[in-house]
């Protein structure tokens, strides 16, 4: 499938993760993002290191002065070109309104406000261009008590309900292990800005996108957010397990762990049998259906548990393969990067980096007629793209010059 949104022009004032994600996705799918940032330090991720990528003996002289390429950003900024200019400056913002002449999105994720106070606000930019989808990205909207609040992953785990519901049953509330709710709203915007372009196709006008991290983690409370509005049902911690089928967690091995999903009667009968090989399990008075089960899940739990504590995870997982239930190693980043199905895939691609050599990164998640589209940039290292964009938009040689010069670009 050619890249369907090759030609499409997006501005991108984001950083972090939620908006590069969406900015990356749009990238990957063919659009010239062009990402905006500060011209001394750019997006903060940049500074956000160890780990960063070695750098190369042929690294550009130009960009000497600069860190290493850090992990996070490199993670998230493929295929996009780096413009950096002081839109604080008149001549800065100029530039930028010109560029959004040019554009068909401009992404941004700046206090609610913020940017209107500089000229590049919803209404500033629709006049600049009635056809510019502008999409903002906020930690709680552009309305109500909140919407002056900054917005992190963190906090809205904990303030949306998702920290409540992440640990062990008698723990302490735990955080996800990466910032999920950064990169489901990273997902909701690249569709909204995916629906907007559609929109446009049949209206000829843009559209302004609210998205945020507050509404984002709402919507992905899924049933938890339905049991209690439907039933008044509060929920709590679980760990691993579910709150309704037992056995359903993960159990510890002699030298890992494992997770098990006997999520009916037929399944439960064939662990007891085939594999814990105590048959006498699935007839039990206390466990021959899921409801004895989570009427007495702490003691089969403990039975399963001292069970598979004999032996090691190898010899286990070798004894569920074929036999139908689901079940899965808990593993490591290195074990999971080493997964048959991770290497049959090739989920990871290498990408050829000016200043860090050969990049090893995660590969676009989706294929399209058998193939994922191609990384044809790697992540920009900072201003990379500069004099080549101001180029785009009319500045000549001298005129760029003079803006470094002064710290405008």
């Amino acid at each position: 499938m050619p890249p369907p949104l090759r030609g499409t022009k997006i501005l991108d004032l984001t950083r972090v993760l939620a908006g590069p994600t969406a900015t990356m996705l749009l990238a990957d799918l063919g659009a010239d993002v062009i990402k905006v940032e500060e011209v001394t330090r750019g997006d903060d991720t940049r500074s956000w290191s160890p780990p960063s990528a070695p750098l190369s003996p042929s690294a550009p002289a130009e960009t000497s002065h600069l860190p290493p390429e850090s992990a996070y950003f490199l993670a998230v900024n493929r295929n996009k070109r780096s413009l950096t200019v002081n839109f604080k400056h008149p001549e800065g913002l100029a530039i930028l309104h010109k560029l959004i002449r040019r554009a068909d999105v401009l992404v941004e994720n700046y206090i609610s406000g913020k940017l209107a106070t500089m000229g590049l606000g919803w209404e500033d930019c629709h006049k600049l261009n009635p056809r510019l989808i502008y999409a903002s990205i906020t930690g709680y909207g552009q309305t109500g008590p909140y919407s002056q609040a900054a917005g992190y992953d963190v906090i809205i785990e904990g303030e949306a309900g998702l920290m409540h519901i992440t640990g062990e049953p008698d723990g302490n509330p735990c955080k996800v292990g990466v910032a999920v709710t950064d990169i489901a709203t990273g997902l909701y915007a690249h569709g909204a800005i995916m629906a907007a372009l559609l929109s446009r196709q049949q209206t000829g006008k843009g559209v302004w996108i609210d998205c945020n991290l507050f509404e984002s983690q709402l919507a992905g409370l899924a049933n938890i957010a339905s049991n209690y509005l439907i039933a008044g049902q509060e929920a709590g911690r679980h760990g691993t397990s579910h709150p309704s089928i037992v056995p359903y967690q993960v159990f510890p091995c002699k030298d890992g762990f494992i997770m098990i999903g006997a999520g009916n009667d037929r399944q439960f009968r064939i662990l007891a049998e085939k594999i814990l090989e105590q048959p006498e399990l699935a007839s039990s008075a206390k466990f021959v259906d899921n409801r004895l089960r989570v009427a007495n899940r702490q003691e089969l739990v403990e039975i399963i548990t001292k069970k598979l504590m004999q032996q090691s995870r190898h010899y286990w997982l070798q004894k569920f393969s074929g036999l139908g239930i689901p079940f899965g190693p808990i593993n490591n980043i290195e074990q999971t990067f080493q997964h048959p199905q991770a290497v049959a895939r090739k989920v990871i691609v290498e990408v050829e980096h000016s200043r860090a050599g050969r990049v090893k990164l995660v590969a676009p998640a989706v294929h399209y007629n058998g193939k994922r589209m191609p990384i044809e940039r790697p992540p920009p290292w900072l201003s990379q793209h500069t004099f080549e964009i101001l180029q785009d938009v009319g500045y000549s040689e001298l005129e760029m010059q003079d803006l470094r010069r002064r710290h405008i670009v």
